[in-house]
């Protein structure tokens, strides 16, 4: 991939990150359409705001500039009420939100928030079910509590566990953890399902069901993302215990995708293609396959060319452009597909795609080692 074509991507997102922080609007970057640029915000993160404090955790380390590294200390310290919440989503938040703070800039504040999220997530780790549920609060999940897991709940809560696995002693939670989640949301092809009901008493499998997918038994993009993506985590903090599941969940991926690279929302819509993509299960997947790409060396060229093309895909039919003909905003990463279940930013830019594509242009043009994050 060319150096200009990589530099000339970054310089958009980047614009796009100066013009959200030049927003008015109170609240962490959620969705926005499009068409004017403007986003919906969460209140208090959402299970999304760490991508946003991410994006200015990335940014700052792309570009040396002190205001992106400022603005990502305050944004992270904003996540801090979140530390108790009961949502297992909050492995989002402290991973993407403080740890790239505290693994790219050594900050004590972003540590020390980091911490005290490790330690939320292992005060809702069930010993009987040995895996932390979803918890009663958290956001996007169609049924919640003691009984019901997600494979969202894989990236992040992953990398806390594992990180501060030493200091508080939250290694084998999270073996654990990512054993149940394969278990419960990975099939025998090596597609997964979004979400699980567990028995609570000893963590066996109930039912499978996709919440957000065109049906119960389908392979929502996201999910299977999500998937490669919490393996991906696990074998950079050298677990190789799960290189098979990374494997194969991967494999499937790769097998999957269309030939533009740029998946579907759901790989089992009947309407394919005349349905809807999404850029930000694209992007999710591409910062996956450059993890695994160095980690599990036989599958090195495939998943990297894999992630390439889709990077190239996305940034040359789908990150807008400068141009005077073009009236949006440069650097908005398009049709991203929230929920098409209850119709919600189904052709939107989601702050999750923003973050993983940005990611995957800083490791693909040398900025960034995949494994750190």
């Amino acid at each position: 991939m060319e150096r200009t074509f990589l530099d000339e991507a970054v310089a958009r997102m980047l614009a796009r990150i100066d013009a959200t922080l030049n927003q008015p609007g109170q609240g962490f970057p959620h969705y926005a359409d499009p068409k004017g640029g403007q986003w919906t915000r969460s209140p208090a993160g959402d299970w999304t705001g760490g991508f946003w404090c991410g994006l200015l955790w990335l940014a700052a380390l792309r570009t040396g500039d002190a205001k992106y590294r400022d603005q990502a200390h305050a944004w992270a310290l904003r996540l801090r009420p979140r530390v108790t919440s009961k949502s297992v989503f909050k492995g989002f938040l402290f991973w993407y939100g403080a740890e790239l703070g505290c693994e790219l800039f050594a900050d004590p504040d972003a540590r020390d928030l980091s911490i005290e999220g490790t330690r939320g997530l292992m005060a809702m780790y069930s010993h009987e079910a040995k895996l932390i549920p979803l918890g009663t609060e958290a956001e996007e999940a169609s049924d919640v509590g003691a009984s019901e897991a997600n494979i969202d709940a894989l990236p992040g809560t992953i990398g806390l566990l594992l990180s501060y696995g030493v200091v508080l002693g939250s290694d084998e939670m999270a073996r654990q953890h990512l054993r149940q989640h394969i278990a419960l949301c990975v099939r025998d092809d090596g597609s997964v399902c979004q979400s699980a009901t567990f028995d609570p008493a000893n963590g066996k499998l109930v039912r499978r069901y996709t919440h957000k997918g065109i049906h119960e038994n389908s392979t929502w993009a996201r999910a299977q993302a999500w998937g490669m993506l919490g393996l991906a985590q696990a074998l950079a903090w050298r677990e190789t215990e799960f290189r098979d599941d990374a494997v194969r969940v991967a494999d499937w991926w790769v097998e999957h995708l269309p030939r533009d690279q740029v998946a579907f929302w759901d790989f089992d819509d009947p309407a394919i293609p005349n349905t809807s993509r999404d850029t930000s299960a694209t992007a999710i997947a591409a910062a996956a396959l450059l993890k695994l790409a160095r980690l599990i060396p036989e599958r090195s060229a495939r998943y990297r060319a894999t992630a390439q093309a889709s990077v190239e895909q996305l940034v040359s039919q789908y990150l807008t452009p400068v141009s005077q003909d073009d009236k949006r905003e440069p650097g908005i990463l398009t049709e991203g597909c929230f929920n098409k279940r209850i119709n919600v930013g189904t052709a939107h830019e989601l702050i999750w795609g923003d973050y993983f594509l940005f990611e995957s242009l800083l490791v693909l043009d040398g900025t960034l080692v995949s494994e750190r994050v």
